[in-house]
């Protein structure tokens, strides 16, 4: 979730992939301003192209983070996205009607636990279950999965700091036990973290 991720797409509407374009138009349409960003989108397109086995994501908004995932992913790999708000699932589920390999719930982040485990696991939302530290990457993910975590300003120092503390929510990831991660930059104000589940 990005604060004017819908609105950044505009730039790149003519280059991006069908289902995206759909999917913004959805969330245009619907005054929702906190889509994930292009170059979000360009990275979770990238990595779901490895996934075999599944793929989830947590706060699906409108579905625009979703059709950058569903147009990446390879013909039979099952998506599920979990978005707590009734209206913007009912809106992303218009978006996918097409797509059955496509399963959009209603409710809160727990429920990817439902299916899984996953290949790649996509935590956003306004930190549902990116920030508490609650969502579980080793019973989420296959061995040697992914996990990205959206939305984060590029850290400057050596223990990344929020509001002068240390950042708690990007340590716990960066430092997990079950995971090997890493901070990408993707522009000058973004960053993601990208975790591999280590193998037993």
């Amino acid at each position: 979730m990005s604060l004017q991720g819908t609105d950044a797409h505009h730039a790149a509407d003519g280059t991006l992939p069908a289902l995206v374009r759909r999917a913004v138009a959805a969330a245009r349409a619907h005054g929702f301003a906190h889509s994930c960003r292009p170059e979000q989108g360009r990275l979770l397109h990238l990595l779901a192209a490895g996934a075999t086995h599944g793929i989830a994501e947590t706060g699906t908004g409108c579905g625009v983070g979703l059709a950058w995932l569903a147009s990446g992913a390879r013909p039979g790999v099952g998506l599920v996205s979990v978005e707590r708000d009734a209206e913007r699932a009912r809106v992303a589920r218009q978006v996918f009607h097409d797509r059955p390999e496509v399963e959009i719930l209603h409710g809160d982040w727990r429920r990817v636990e439902e299916h899984g485990p996953y290949d790649l696991l996509v935590l956003d939302g306004g930190g549902q279950a990116k920030g508490d530290g609650a969502a579980d990457p080793a019973r989420l993910l296959t061995p040697g999965g992914t996990l990205v975590v959206d939305d984060f300003t590029p850290a400057a120092t050596w223990p990344p700091l929020f509001d002068g503390a240390p950042d708690h929510p990007r340590l716990h990831w960066l430092e997990h036990p079950a995971l090997h991660t890493a901070e990408l930059r993707l522009a000058p104000d973004l960053a993601a973290l990208v975790g591999t589940r280590l193998r037993d």
